[in-house]
């Protein structure tokens, strides 16, 4: 991805991700479901500022971050806008196109549709752990490409949390079967 798009907003870059080609060591496939989350927003863990378990927030654009969601499962984002900012958009469901075989195994089901719907099931899919927390995208075992198009896009609320719960900051790409939840 380019320069230019790394340091967007993350209401701005979270809709240009989909669509977007996302693999992690060769396994992944095409987003299509993401959500903002903006400094200055009291749902993003930046919203208090910088601490040990949010610092990649606030690194450079195109970097990783990856927390524990709930003590169960790891969820994956990507940080944009200028280094100390805090702001990243989640990645929170892919279409399996590459890698499928090894999707499959690490999830233990044969549905495509679960594989990689959902920011849990996504992580766990393509291997992510707090390991890839800090890494930049722009490296292995990391490939973001820029999608080919221009997909039609839905837009939504945020699912799973409860402060600025209304924003419509959920991206989604319409008609998916691998979105983790309908859009209303």
């Amino acid at each position: 991805m380019t320069a230019i798009l790394a340091s967007l907003p993350a209401i701005e870059l979270a809709p240009l991700l989909i669509g977007a080609r996302f693999l992690v060591g060769g396994v992944g496939g095409i987003i299509v479901e993401t959500e903002a989350y903006e400094a200055d927003d009291p749902a993003s863990h930046s919203f208090s500022g910088e601490r040990p378990r949010n610092k990649a927030m606030f690194g450079p654009p195109l970097t990783a971050y990856v927390y524990r969601s709930y003590g169960v499962h790891w969820c994956f984002n990507i940080v944009t806008g200028p280094i100390g900012h805090g702001a990243a958009v989640l990645v929170r469901a892919i279409e399996p196109t590459a890698g499928i075989a090894t999707m499959t195994e690490r999830r233990r089901t044969n549905d495509p549709r679960l594989l990689a719907s959902g920011p849990g099931r996504l992580t766990e899919a393509l291997g992510i752990t707090i390991a890839h927390n800090g890494l930049s995208l722009d490296a292995r075992p990391f490939q973001l490409m820029p999608r080919e198009g221009t997909p039609d896009i839905v837009v939504g609320p945020r699912i799973g949390i409860t402060k600025a719960a209304d924003h419509p900051w959920r991206f989604g790409l319409r008609g998916s079967p691998f979105l983790s939840r309908p859009f209303r």
